[in-house]
C-alpha cells in the first residue's frame, strides 16, 4: 500500500483560486525555409488551468496535442499570444532563462522513463537538483523524501535495470517531484506498462492530486483520462471541447467565476 503523501510541499493551499497556467490567444505556426506557412499546429487557443486541477489533454494525431504540451511545458514558445505560468509571462525569455524557469515550475513524466542507467535510483532523482546547484546534503534529503512519497524509500541504492517497469516509472515521478514544481506534466505515463502496473501508477497520480498537486496529463486513452477531473479535447489546433468528468467537482472550470 502506498504511504500517505504527507510530505508533498508543492501546493500548500488547494483552495487558492489562482491559475497555475493560462494561455491567451496562443498560436503556433511552423514555417518553411522560404517563409511560407508549413502548418498551423495551434490556432488561437485560450485555456486556463487552476491550481489543484487534474486535467487530461486529448486529441488525435495532428490535433496539436503535442505542440500544446510543448508550449505548456516551456519546451517551445508560441508564435503569437501569451503564456502565463504561475503568474509569470514566459514569452520572450531566452533559452537559458526559459530552461531555468521550466526546471523550477514543471516536473515532467514521460512514457519512456528516461532514467540514467549508470546512476542509482537516488542519484537519478537528484539530477534536477544538481542542475539547480542545490547543495549535496539537501539534494540527498529531498531525493529520499520524494522516493518515500512514491513508495521506493528502500530502493535508494538500486540501479534502474534492477527495477520493474512500474518501479522505474515511480522513480521518474519522484524525479519530477523533487523540485517541488507548480505542475506535474505527464505524457502517456503508462504507455510502456502492462494494465495492472499502469493502474498502480495511475493510483499514485490520484494520490498526488489528492495531496494538492496540479497535474496535466497528455493521453489518447479514455480510461486514463477518466482519472482526471477535466478533459480538454483538441482538434485541428483548436479546443473542440472542455468538460468536467464525473470526478471533477472540486475546482472551477476555466472561465468559471
Amino acid at each position: 500500500m502506498l504511504q500517505e503523501m504527507t510530505t508533498l510541499q508543492t501546493q500548500p493551499d488547494r483552495a487558492i483560486s489562482t491559475p497555475a497556467v493560462e494561455l491567451r490567444g496562443v498560436h503556433k505556426t511552423y514555417f518553411k525555409p522560404d517563409g511560407s506557412v508549413m502548418v498551423e499546429a495551434v490556432r488561437g487557443v485560450d485555456l486556463r488551468i487552476m491550481r489543484g486541477e487534474y486535467v487530461a489533454i486529448m486529441g488525435a494525431s495532428g490535433s496539436g496535442k503535442s505542440t500544446m504540451m510543448n508550449i505548456l511545458g516551456c519546451l517551445d514558445q508560441p508564435t503569437k499570444g501569451e503564456y502565463i505560468l504561475d503568474g509569470l509571462d514566459a514569452r520572450g525569455m531566452d533559452d537559458e532563462s526559459l530552461s531555468r524557469f521550466r526546471g523550477e515550475k514543471i516536473g515532467f513524466v514521460f512514457q519512456a522513463f528516461n532514467l540514467i542507467p549508470q546512476l542509482t535510483v537516488e542519484e537519478n532523482v537528484e539530477v534536477p537538483l544538481f542542475y539547480q546547484s542545490t547543495p549535496a546534503k539537501e539534494r540527498r534529503r529531498r531525493a529520499v523524501e520524494a522516493l518515500e512519497q512514491v513508495g521506493l524509500g528502500e530502493r535508494l541504492g538500486h540501479r534502474p535495470r534492477e527495477l520493474s517497469g512500474g518501479q522505474q516509472q515511480r522513480v521518474a515521478i519522484a524525479r519530477a517531484l523533487v523540485t517541488r514544481p507548480v505542475i506535474l506534466m505527464a505524457d502517456e505515463p503508462t504507455g510502456n506498462l502492462d494494465s495492472t502496473t499502469g493502474a498502480s501508477v495511475l493510483a499514485l497520480f490520484d494520490s498526488l492530486h489528492k495531496a494538492g498537486l496540479t497535474i496535466i496529463m497528455v493521453t489518447h486513452e479514455d480510461n486514463i483520462a477518466e482519472h482526471c477531473h477535466r478533459i480538454v479535447r483538441l482538434r485541428d489546433g483548436r479546443i473542440e471541447s472542455d468538460e468536467r468528468t464525473t470526478r471533477g467537482d472540486r475546482t472551477p472550470a476555466a472561465g468559471d467565476p
